[in-house]
């Protein structure tokens, strides 16, 4: 039955109770930190194949390296190095399958919440001390009472984490067969507000996405929301959608139940962001862009950054090749702005897979092409589209790279200068540096891999 109430507050009572203890708090972080070294650590992370020799399915590994080493074509790094039937190299994030990791800004901490198995939804934090030093700090919480034990979440801005989560009701319908009449395909959307600095859960919502009855009678829904971001003020929370449709008005077929199914239906009328209210997580509503219809929930990867101007640039990302802007005076999409990577690159069939927002509408974008095989690397100018470039790799047209943008999770940035760690599923590769300001691309320190592994980035 379809829930109408949003519910905040007393399931965040909950899981104040249950979710952790002194005994769950495994350290204080009192060991050495960078700010103590002066070491700025990158971290690099990578994902390993499971038993069956799934690609990229049976965990992730990471390993802290200095700037130096990481744009240094003489080091060599091999996270998925095997000894004696074991890893020797790095540490092993908990995690039954890919973790999605996040980090803080200045590289100091890594947060990351357990994806599936026994532990999936338990958010653990670590220390970023070097190399394979890593020590897990604060509480050990289990999100799961809320987000399930395969949540999606981000870091929305700094020591704040958002984790979400949507699914879909059985469809409504009303009448006896052959007389089918449809009402509505509901989705129900969770929000978990995370204190990454005190790791502790610190409020959680429960509503039905707020369609207007229109849309919700034309038969849309949300099967997915994902990259939570924070707007510049903090007071606003917008959440990437994956939007389906039924067609309502088609004749239904009968599944093994005898229950009706409507057939799907591509004709949606844009893309669609999600925003409540922040820290209250109340007066869900969403906001409609037309200027594309492709979903802008990504899939392991941020796509969502707030700009020096104070925008919000949103990239329909994974299966479109355009950034969209979220006015920061109106919360709207900006009707006035529309940036084509197609166009831009003079390109056809191109697919953002991750991208970072440097400054100044700067921006890093790894893509594919259904034109090509392989996965690329491009410098954009959000502002100036003609200024984008290209970048060349020597490994880019090493179809491998599909598996690895696909699963790609983050590119590392410090000042100018990003970090984009390139490896083809099973294939090695190395850590490319390039800088945003002179549009210059090095080939930094060697990636080894096994069979099925790749790395997926750099924080």
């Amino acid at each position: 039955m379809k829930k109408n109430l949003i519910k905040i507050g007393a399931l965040s009572l909950i899981l104040a109770f249950t979710s952790c203890s002194s005994d769950d708090k495994i350290s204080e972080g009192e060991g050495t930190t960078p700010e103590e070294t002066g070491t700025r650590w990158i971290t690099i992370t990578g994902s390993f194949p499971d038993d069956n020799g799934t690609g990229g399915n049976g965990g992730t590994r990471a390993y802290a390296l200095t700037e130096e080493n990481a744009a240094d074509p003489n080091f060599e790094l091999d996270l998925f190095k095997i000894e004696g039937g074991n890893f020797v190299e790095g540490l092993g994030l908990k995690s039954s399958r890919t973790a999605r990791v996040q980090a803080s800004e200045d590289g100091a901490y890594l947060y990351n919440i357990q994806y599936t198995g026994t532990e999936g939804g338990v958010f653990n934090k670590y220390a970023v001390n070097g190399e394979a030093n890593f020590e897990e700090v604060g509480y050990e919480l289990n999100t799961a009472a809320i987000l399930g034990t395969a949540p999606r979440w981000m870091k929305a801005a700094e020591g704040i984490g958002i984790g979400v989560y949507a699914s879909t009701y059985d469809v409504e319908y009303e009448g006896e067969a052959p007389n089918y009449t449809f009402v509505a395909h509901d989705s129900e959307v969770k929000i978990a507000l995370l204190d990454l600095d005190g790791t502790a859960i610190t409020n959680t919502a429960i509503f039905d996405f707020p369609w207007t009855d229109e849309e919700r009678a034309a038969g849309y829904s949300v099967g997915r929301v994902d990259v939570p971001i924070l707007n510049d003020a903090q007071t606003k929370l917008f959440i990437g959608c994956r939007v389906r449709k039924l067609d309502p008005n088609a004749t239904p077929e009968l599944d093994e139940e005898g229950k009706p199914v409507w057939p799907s239906d591509s004709e949606i009328n844009g893309t669609k962001t999600l925003i409540v209210d922040f820290p209250s997580l109340r007066n869900p509503t969403y906001i409609t862009s037309t200027l594309s219809k492709e979903n802008n929930n990504a899939y392991r990867t941020m796509t969502q950054y707030i700009g020096t101007d104070g925008h919000i640039y949103q990239a329909t990302a994974t299966g479109g090749s355009e950034i969209l802007r979220i006015n920061s005076a109106t919360s709207d999409y900006d009707p006035n702005f529309y940036f084509s990577l197609n166009d831009a690159l003079g390109l056809t069939g191109a697919r953002i897979r991750a991208w970072r927002y440097v400054k100044d509408g700067i921006g890093v974008v790894l893509y594919t092409s259904d034109d090509a095989e392989g996965g690329y690397i491009a410098l954009i100018d959000l502002h100036n589209p003609s200024n984008s470039v290209k970048l060349s790799t020597d490994i880019e047209t090493a179809p491998e790279l599909s598996s690895t943008l696909g699963q790609y999770q983050n590119i590392g940035l410090i000042g100018d200068m990003a970090y984009v760690p390139l490896t083809p599923a099973g294939m090695e590769g190395a850590i490319y540096v390039i800088n945003t300001a002179t549009k210059e691309i090095k080939k930094g320190a060697k990636l080894k891999t096994i069979s099925g592994s790749y790395y997926l980035g750099a924080y």
